[in-house]
């Protein structure tokens, strides 16, 4: 073996010439430190992620969504740093190799296109919150429940639950319409009465029908006007704010608690009609 070790010739030296004691331990020593260097590159970048995502898990105010998304970020920068330390340790020029990432980078985004817009959208959504978690919006002609928000896609849960994906760039360049952003909102409704019915009588019924509900609010003060007079009948415009919770079935309970509350006192709820004359 060491015969042909020695007749084996490199840069004018033997292999056995390489292999030296010195040789061998400075190949450990780099072994080592490449060692050291990449577990201790996964525990910083593992440390840093886990005390930013916990900044936001000790805050109920604070957004998990985004904190998750910088951990992520201070994550995979640590790593970066660590893999240009170790090429650096061994003597291997970074310049050309960043300089190779950055072409590779460049080509594979302009594959991409679309995919790094629905990603530059998810950043956005997340750095500024149009909305959160939980909030019923609508967004590109889709209404539902916010259920997730990725860097990629926004989950909705429809009014039906059914689950429906909307790409963040049709979610950013769009209008966005928040139900949930404030706590209290105003419902609206025309109620129409006969021509001649009681003005004053209806209007107290619409309003002691609706106020009698624990829900409605009494500030601001709510808004029961007539607004309208229609070929078949006088219009009530009632403007009322309520919780937004408590929205749509306030809604559609007040509906029905006022028509019946019209019938139960002799208030005539006109429709449609018409009067034909046969002549002789």
């Amino acid at each position: 073996m060491e015969q042909i070790l020695s007749t084996q010739v490199w840069n004018g030296k033997t292999v056995g010439d390489y292999l030296t004691v010195e040789f061998l331990a400075g190949l450990a020593g780099d072994i080592l430190a490449l060692i050291v260097i990449v577990v201790l590159g996964l525990w910083v970048s593992s440390w840093i992620r886990n005390r930013i995502v916990n900044i936001a898990a000790g805050n109920r105010h604070l957004d998990d969504t985004l904190f998750n998304f910088l951990g992520n970020i201070a994550s995979y920068a640590v790593l970066a740093f660590a893999g240009i330390f170790i090429l650096n340790t061994f003597g291997i020029q970074t310049t050309s190799i960043v300089a190779v990432i950055g072409a590779a980078g460049l080509a594979i985004g302009l594959a991409l296109q679309g995919t790094l817009s629905n990603v530059a959208a998810g950043v956005m959504i997340i750095l500024f919150r149009p909305f959160k978690n939980g909030d019923f919006v609508e967004v590109n002609g889709v209404s539902g429940t916010v259920k997730q928000i990725s860097l990629n896609f926004t989950e909705l849960s429809s009014v039906g639950n059914v689950q429906v994906i909307v790409p963040n760039s049709q979610v950013w360049g769009n209008t966005i319409t928040n139900y949930s952003a404030y706590p209290t909102r105003r419902a609206e409704w025309i109620f129409g009465v006969g021509y001649g019915v009681d003005l004053g009588k209806a209007e107290q019924v619409i309003r002691d029908t609706i106020m009698s509900d624990p829900r409605s609010k009494t500030e601001p003060e709510p808004f029961i006007q007539v607004n309208g007079l229609n070929d078949f009948s006088v219009d009530f415009l009632v403007r009322v704010w309520v919780n937004s919770s408590d929205y749509f079935q306030y809604q559609a309970d007040m509906k029905r608690k006022v028509k019946e509350a019209l019938d139960a006192n002799g208030i005539d709820i006109p429709f449609p009609t018409q009067t034909l004359i046969q002549s002789q």
